[in-house]
């Protein structure tokens, strides 16, 4: 292999190194980003399940009334 092919061979590499890199670059960024949301849609499942809580106490609540209306009538 003379030089000129050595530089060839190098600057290919070197192609590919930068390609590998911004790939890994937009990889992390991804990951960065799905990992957002995943704790945005943890934190909205929490809501949810805090307001079907309330919603559930709720209705048990009026269903005790309702019984105990019922017994009084």
């Amino acid at each position: 292999m003379d030089n000129r092919d050595l530089h060839g061979e190098l600057h290919k590499l070197l192609a590919r190194i930068d390609l590998i890199a911004a790939r890994m670059q937009r990889l992390q960024d991804e990951n960065r980003s799905l990992r957002q949301q995943v704790e945005q849609m943890n934190g909205e499942r929490a809501q949810m399940l805090n307001k079907q809580e309330q919603a559930r106490s709720r209705v048990e609540a009026m269903i005790a009334r309702l019984k105990s209306l019922e017994q009084h009538t």
